[in-house]
């Protein structure tokens, strides 16, 4: 058995979340459901805006009484200070505590002691151990204080760029790379595929919107998916199209295959009439995710 590989998320942060009304406010504020997260249970969702798309994703790990949010490092002001607005008079501290926690990767392998489901959670070296929330393949992260390490873990250590290799082969969007912030509804984000949304816990900010998109259908037309190319690279920013008329766009890429956002109907019409989906004149291929229960049309690329 290969051993596994290993890595600091250095553009993450770690956002701690304690006091009386914490589990409280954030169940009416967030599209997680609190009732699922523990401390054998992580989580992963986001704080939308008024008008159902995302302003924010994020992991949270319970520990103890607190939670432990791993965020994206360039939006962890603009998240705290959106928290406070949220808060009131509640009982809820925010600590921005990254300068003495960081977050770690792990995939490609096994974890010892932690069970096989998405999301399963442990405490780890003064900090929290689990697997990705969104799918199980997607291996494992960690908050752990910065001078720990997870020992005991046969991990072969690997760079950022190689972990983005492998999210974005599993069709695992980033937070910076590929979602942005109030641009995308949780559906294009495929939020509705990784448990990162929860259609009956109640409301919560943007709640309405996002129901109605999930009970009438209309939330997923568009979303992200991979695709590869047959020559050359992909970019971020690349069009693609089908007959000249554009269906998507290239989100982050890793040489031949990227992320994408693509207008899913439009790609099956042209899969059906035997038009090729191209980025500059060059044949792409979209891909299912093994964890996707959507259809998507993966003709094989046309010469």
């Amino acid at each position: 058995m290969t051993s596994a590989k290993l890595t600091e998320l250095t553009d993450r942060a770690v956002i701690r979340l304690s006091g009386g009304d914490t589990r409280k406010l954030l169940q009416k504020l967030l599209t997680v459901d609190f009732d699922d997260v523990s401390p054998e249970r992580a989580g992963y969702g986001a704080l939308l805006t008024p008008q159902g798309k995302i302003m924010f994703d994020f992991f949270v790990a319970q520990v103890g009484d607190a939670y432990l949010f791993d965020c994206a490092a360039a939006q962890k002001d603009d998240l705290i200070k959106r928290l406070i607005f949220y808060r009131l008079r509640a009982q809820m501290e925010i600590t921005n505590i990254s300068a003495d926690h960081k977050v770690l990767a792990v995939w490609d392998g096994q974890v010892p002691g932690i069970g096989g489901e998405a999301g399963a959670c442990m405490t780890r070296e003064g900090g929290v151990l689990f697997r990705d929330p969104r799918v199980a393949e997607a291996g494992f992260r960690a908050i752990l204080p910065r001078g720990a390490t997870l020992s005991g873990l046969d991990a072969t250590p690997a760079t950022e760029a190689d972990y983005h290799a492998f999210r974005i082969g599993c069709g695992l969007a980033d937070t910076m790379a590929d979602l942005g912030s109030g641009e995308l509804f949780p559906h294009e984000a495929n939020f509705d595929q990784f448990h990162g949304v929860d259609f009956a816990k109640g409301c919560y900010v943007g709640q309405e919107v996002v129901s109605r998109m999930e009970h009438r259908g209309t939330g997923a037309r568009k979303r992200i998916v991979p695709v590869r190319a047959k020559d050359g690279v992909l970019a971020t920013g690349d069009q693609i199209t089908a007959d000249g008329k554009a269906i998507g766009q290239v989100l982050s890429s890793a040489g031949q295959v990227a992320l994408a956002l693509v207008r899913l109907d439009r790609a099956e019409d042209a899969s059906a009439k035997g038009i090729r989906i191209e980025v500059d004149g060059r044949p792409i291929q979209l891909i299912k995710p093994a964890w996707a229960t959507f259809a998507v049309p993966t003709a094989s690329i046309a010469a």
